[in-house]
């Protein structure tokens, strides 16, 4: 009899187990992860755009301004062109996109953020870059966009040149 008992008390608390967690993921606690709108769509034809005017015209259809709001953060010299560190924040209110584009890359638009309403803009990747080149963060705020650009330097081996 307590073996049945045990197993009983062990399916009982499994299903209250498992229907509390279900329960509970199915809460919005603000830390779900985001969802895109119905009409967000992948912006593929700027992806392969070959240079930056026109991967922000088919982006935003819109050029920037320079502002020193937008915080870009990128080494001078990369000594791997593959994995260059690159970080983007913005002091700036109602951020809804970031774009990371390397001028002299074949394609130029690097990276595309939609930026939920809420969220902090603040944005790092690991580009590849095919030479030394400008990278240029563009962000999108109140319908306006900001831009910030730095030469990034990319090193044959470490060596400068």
């Amino acid at each position: 009899m307590t073996i049945v008992y045990n197993g009983f008390r062990r399916l009982i608390l499994k299903g209250g187990i498992t229907a509390a967690l279900t329960g509970f993921c199915n809460i919005p606690l603000g830390f779900a992860p985001a969802r895109a709108a119905a009409n967000d769509k992948y912006p593929e034809g700027a992806f392969t755009t070959k240079n930056q005017a026109d991967a922000i015209r088919m982006l935003y259809g819109k050029a920037a301004e320079p502002s020193d709001k937008v915080k870009l953060d990128a080494p001078e010299i990369a000594e791997n062109g593959a994995v260059v560190p690159i970080s983007v924040g913005a002091d700036l209110a109602d951020v809804t996109s970031i774009a990371l584009l390397v001028s002299d890359n074949p394609n130029t638009l690097a990276a595309f953020y939609k930026i939920p309403a809420g969220t902090m803009p603040s944005v790092a990747n690991r580009l590849k870059m095919a030479k030394t080149s400008n990278v240029t963060a563009i962000v999108e705020a109140g319908g306006k966009l900001f831009s910030a650009t730095k030469e990034v330097k990319v090193t044959v081996g470490g060596c400068g040149g």
